[in-house]
């Protein structure tokens, strides 16, 4: 299994600090578990492999796209800081 952490600071609280882990088997493509903590708090989610293609397919996008989007906003850490949004609600 991989892992990635990664600080986040949400437009919907931006002095706030909030760590996200996405773990996850083959690819992101076939599901991940994440894991978003305040330090404070910590929540947790499952995404399966359906839920992902059902999202791309909603969104009318290609899957792969999407899947390359997902693993750009969720694991890419450095390389996309500023390019993705969060908001916590």
């Amino acid at each position: 299994m991989e892992k990635t952490l990664n600080r986040i600071h949400p437009v919907s609280d931006p002095e706030a600090t909030y760590f996200l882990q996405v773990s996850w088997e083959k690819d992101l493509g076939t599901g991940f578990a994440l894991l978003l903590s305040d330090c404070q708090c910590a929540w947790t989610g499952t995404v399966s492999e359906s839920d992902i293609s059902r999202e791309a397919a909603d969104i009318e996008m290609d899957r792969e796209k999407y899947v390359e989007e997902l693993r750009k906003a969720l694991i890419a850490g450095e390389e996309s800081a500023g390019k993705y949004n969060f908001v916590i609600s």
